[in-house]
């Protein structure tokens, strides 16, 4: 925890918002995107699905719960506990709602459904999408998949198991977005982001979940942002962007949101 508090206040010395930004794409974002401030419908909502999901005292017997997470000691769990520790926060689903709409995505890949906060949020900003989410404990995607069908969701595609094998056949697909969540591990993050790069397009973006909840997953994000392929990251401190558009110069965004 000390850590993150020292990471967040460096992050604050050298962040900034849409001012000093040269980029027309960045600006653009930052501005109609990032800064955004409509009172969209589904963020109602995104509001009730958690607020569901506070309220089930459910327990699951987790198995194989994300690498690396720290927050639960015992392998069984309510689902209200899971919603309030390891569910995607109101700011996270808000933005990866826009980031959706914003770029009109049609392809998503999820690694790490948990409660599927995130993926029902993604779901909202184009119910058409194409969502592919995996989760690594059998008995959450088994709840997830329920709670997807009592939503009545469509197009989204649920995945169990371990990650790394189940990505390596999607290398053949495309996908406009990637989110990555659910490992702290730096191999494991830089794993998976080595073999998902033959997915990407021009307009393609990844993005990286919790940058700073641990050691190793800061320096993921510090590698990724370098490799040579990316051409434009964006630090929001709780999200990690990069886009790989061929028509931009090489540039590390830290922006507050």
């Amino acid at each position: 925890m000390l850590n993150q508090i020292i990471a967040y206040i460096k992050f604050l010395l050298r962040s900034t918002n849409q001012h000093g930004v040269h980029s027309p794409f960045v600006y653009n974002l930052i501005t109609k995107c990032f800064y955004d401030k409509s009172s969209y419908n589904s963020y109602k909502s995104i509001r009730f699905f958690y607020k569901k999901l506070r309220k089930n005292e459910l327990k699951i017997d987790v198995t194989n719960l994300s690498s690396g997470s720290r927050v639960f000691k015992s392998n069984q769990c309510s689902v209200s506990k899971m919603a309030k520790c390891i569910g995607s926060s109101k700011k996270e689903t808000k933005i990866l709602f826009r980031l959706v709409s914003y770029f009109q995505i049609n392809t998503i890949l999820e690694l790490g459904t948990s409660l599927g906060i995130a993926t029902y949020a993604m779901h909202l900003a184009n119910p058409k999408a194409r969502i592919t989410t995996i989760e690594g404990c059998p008995n959450i995607s088994a709840f997830t998949k329920d709670t997807f069908e009592q939503f009545n969701l469509k197009n989204i595609e649920v995945s169990t198991g371990d990650f790394s094998k189940i990505i390596k056949p999607l290398v053949l697909n495309k996908y406009d977005l990637i989110y990555f969540d659910g490992n702290y591990k730096k191999k494991a993050n830089l794993d998976y982001f080595e073999t998902l790069l033959p997915t990407v397009s021009n307009n393609s973006v990844f993005i990286f979940d919790d940058i700073y909840c641990s050691k190793g997953k800061t320096e993921a994000w510090n590698s990724i942002k370098n490799h040579p392929k990316v051409t434009v990251s964006i630090d929001t401190f709780f999200l990690g962007i990069v886009f790989f558009r061929k028509e931009q110069v090489k540039e590390h965004f830290t922006i507050r949101v």
